[in-house]
């Protein structure tokens, strides 16, 4: 897979996360990933509901990885945990 296929989940609203999934189909891709770690786990969730059940109705989770990174940062290192859901038609 490459990183052409991959949705990055941050800050910004589901709906900008839901319309590049869509982008991503429209433009050729079979399977979609949506990745996202910590606080932004739930916004991953409602984009590959939203775009699975509103716009790609013939889509369909292919699977869902969920493990945990080690973050460092000046107070030290953290565990995060991330989830990655594959959307596929």
């Amino acid at each position: 897979m490459t990183d052409n296929f991959v949705v990055y989940v941050g800050n910004k609203p589901v709906m900008n996360y839901v319309l590049a999934v869509v982008k991503e189909f429209n433009s050729g891709a079979s399977e979609v990933v949506i990745k996202a770690r910590g606080k932004a786990i739930s916004k991953a969730v409602d984009a590959a509901e939203v775009s699975k059940n509103r716009f790609l109705t013939d889509a369909k989770i292919n699977g869902i990885t969920i493990g945990t990174e080690k973050m460092i940062s000046e107070e030290g290192a953290s565990n995060v945990s991330i989830i990655e859901i594959v959307i596929g038609k």
